[in-house]
Parts: structure tokens; sequence; C-alpha cells
């Protein structure tokens, strides 16, 4: 008896069906509106993310999207290069159309003691205080016009080890090595990191 209530209870189960989402994905306006979209699987939960770059204490760029996304693509971090900070936050849910609100403001955060080389001018050589869960240091290559440029400075653990996550990859740029230590990212480094083949912002566009 205990075996044939199982059984129906099995049956009679709920299929995991994919949940419906807002989507929201900026076009070159910076805005959008809301519109409803199927996730590809059950996999998938619904999510908002907000990238915001800074120089100084300017706000340089505050983008927000809306989609679907799998657990590991809900991240938080920073890519700090001293004359500009990028962070992102995000905010994931598991109900139908739960992803209402956008991704919260990032919080001001203050040094932790970690350091690490930033590029002034040609020069890589000046001392970069790290913030919040920056944990690494990174040296990024750029290429512009035929020609690569550096640019060293600190990032949190999620932005160098999650490198397929098409959020991050857009919002670096460039090819990026990470290490881990005080000053590990200078010039005469040869220790292997964790090199991310990045794109530019529109992959995530594409992804989406």
């Amino acid at each position: 008896m205990h075996l044939l209530a199982l059984v129906f209870g099995i049956v009679l189960l709920p299929a995991a069906y994919p949940l419906k989402c807002f989507r929201c994905i900026p076009a070159s306006s910076g805005t959008c509106e809301d519109t409803e979209k199927e996730c590809p699987s059950s996999s998938y939960q619904c999510g908002a993310l907000r990238i915001t770059s800074y120089a100084g204490g300017s706000k340089l760029a505050d983008v927000h999207m809306k989609t679907c996304f799998l657990a590991d693509q809900c991240v938080e971090g920073s890519v700090n290069l001293g004359i500009s900070r990028t962070v992102l936050t995000s905010k994931c849910c598991a109900s139908e159309l739960c992803n209402t609100q956008h991704a919260p403001e990032p919080n001001q955060t203050s040094p932790n003691g970690k350091r690490c080389y930033h590029c002034n001018g040609l020069k890589c050589t000046a001392t970069l205080n790290c913030r919040g869960s920056e944990d690494h240091c990174i040296s990024k290559t750029v290429s512009s016009g035929g020609k690569k440029a550096i640019m060293k400075g600190c990032a949190s653990r999620d932005m160098c080890t999650n490198s397929q996550n098409p959020q991050i990859r857009g919002a670096i740029g460039g090819e990026v090595t990470c290490c881990q230590g005080d000053f590990c990212n200078s010039a005469s480094s040869t220790s292997a990191g964790l090199l991310l083949l990045v794109a530019p912002l529109a992959s995530l566009i594409a992804l989406s």
C-alpha cells in the first residue's frame, strides 16, 4: 500500500518547467522596457544585473539589465584599475516573473589591506590599495588601433575564477591575468595566472 502511494506521488509531482522572467536589455540609449521571456530550461532563474563604472569620485556609467541567469551568473565583484573601477551587483530569484526590481546600488567599500601595482601612464609601478572583496591582483592587456596597452590593478575572486561568465567578460574587456599575493602583478612576474578571453559588452545582449 505504501509503495503504491509512493508511485502515485511521484507520477503526480509537478514537472520542473522553465520560469518566465522579465527581460530588459539596454539599447545604445542605455534604456529598455521590461518584456516577458521564457528561460531556456528549468536550470535558469530570474535575475537583474547592474554594471557601474567610476572614475575618481564620479560615476561614468550605470547599466541595468534583466533576463534569465544560471546560478553561477549571479555574481558580484569589482575590478579596480586605479584610474577607474567597475562594480557588478546582481539580484536573482527563483519564482515566476520575480525580477521586477533592478540590482542594488554598489555598497561603499573601504581598503582591505591588500595591495597591487597599477599603471600611471606608461609606468606600472604605482601602489593601489584594494577595496572591499578585491583579493586578487590583475594585469589586463587591451588593443587599440593596432597597439597594445597594459593596465594593472585589483579584482574580486569571482571576476577571475568565473572565466566563462559573459557578464564578467563584457564588463572587464581585454585579456586578463589574475594572481594572489601583494604586488604579484609586477612586470617581472612570470607566474601563470588565469587567462580570460574577453569579449565586448555586446556579448551580454547576444547571449541573453
